[in-house]
């Protein structure tokens, strides 16, 4: 099973000190969207889509003039998943499930490049993205789902995985590619576990945002960052106790489960590193 790490998303936010803990306050941040392509026995999986390229056509219609404004994307077409999988020499038919980490716009925009692909996504997170309520109406995008995907939803129970409960396969075919529930962030958001030779690699969404979080001794987060997180959560405490989770995961198995979210790019660059060696 081959990984690739992809970046399908740059935003450039103002204030890089804020935002990315170094630099100064007049530079732009830097923030990527970490998705997985996997190359399996039934085909590609891929875990996440960052922004599509209908996003990039049209940006303040599909993303809406908020988040461009606040997230300032970069907004390229060698950025989206599509494009990657094609420079890889593969076909968007090859791509024959999607998993999604949650349904917000900077991690659904692609799924429209690959309208025969299964999605697999947590029961609670589909009902949250096709009926919003409150401030759900603003981080899921209709027009993102337009295409009708073809939705296959998991619900969260199932088995035991790392101290993890109602953890679920893909399905019986790949063992090796597990939805973990956790919530927080959104109401049905999930992490995405996969196997490998060396031990596991584990996307955890938007679970947390900066690698500091995960610090035993000081946990800790740019100002700005923590404060848009927060603005994010959906249920902040449950977040706050899966990111505790996370953090006591990351330290007693490390060397077997490698820990990382969609946002950081220290952690993408570090995956990478990994994967490349």
């Amino acid at each position: 099973m081959r990984i690739h790490h992809m970046s399908c998303g740059s935003f450039c936010p103002v204030a890089r000190r804020w935002v990315n803990g170094a630099g100064s306050v007049f530079e732009r941040g830097h923030l990527c969207c970490h998705c997985l392509l996997i190359e399996s026995n039934q085909g590609l999986i891929l875990v996440d889509t960052g922004l599509g390229t209908a996003d990039v056509e049209q940006p303040h219609l599909r993303l809406g003039r908020w988040f461009t404004t606040v997230a300032q994307p970069k907004l390229q077409l060698e950025d989206t998943a599509l494009h990657q999988v094609q420079a890889l020499g593969f076909s968007p038919r090859d791509v024959r499930h999607i998993v999604l980490t949650h349904g917000d716009l900077d991690h659904a925009g692609g799924l429209s490049d690959f309208p025969e692909a299964q999605v697999h996504i947590h029961t609670p997170e589909h009902h949250a993205m096709t009926h919003p309520e409150g401030m759900e109406k603003v981080r899921y995008r209709p027009l993102q789902l337009a295409h009708d995907p073809k939705w296959v939803l998991h619900a969260p129970d199932g088995d035991h995985w790392m101290g993890f409960d109602a953890v679920r396969a893909l399905d019986d075919a790949e063992p090796d590619v597990l939805i973990v529930p956790l919530e927080g962030h959104t109401r049905g958001h999930a992490a995405v576990a996969v196997r490998r030779e060396e031990g596991w690699w584990l996307h955890a969404g938007d679970a947390y945002f900066y690698h500091g979080q995960l610090d035993t001794e000081h946990p800790h987060i740019p100002f700005g960052l923590g404060l848009f997180q927060r603005f994010a959560d959906h249920d902040r405490p449950a977040r706050m106790a899966n990111q505790e989770r996370l953090r006591k995961l990351a330290f007693a198995k490390q060397g077997e489960v490698s820990v990382f979210c969609a946002h950081d790019p220290v952690e993408l660059e570090a995956a990478r590193a990994q994967t490349s060696t």
